[in-house]
């Protein structure tokens, strides 16, 4: 039985590493607006008849 209580707390201290990660990640990272251009050939706007 000790095993899984030691499994168990592993897996719940990863969750909170992950959990923590996100977190930062979220509070510290600000995204950057850009402009985003995007060519699209004619042939498949106009497809020729």
């Amino acid at each position: 039985m000790p095993t899984l209580f030691r499994f168990l707390f592993f897996c719940a201290v990863l969750a909170a590493m992950v959990y923590g990660t996100m977190v930062a990640l979220v509070t510290f990272v600000e995204p950057v607006e850009r402009d985003v251009t995007v060519r699209i050939p004619s042939e498949r706007v106009n497809k020729p008849q």
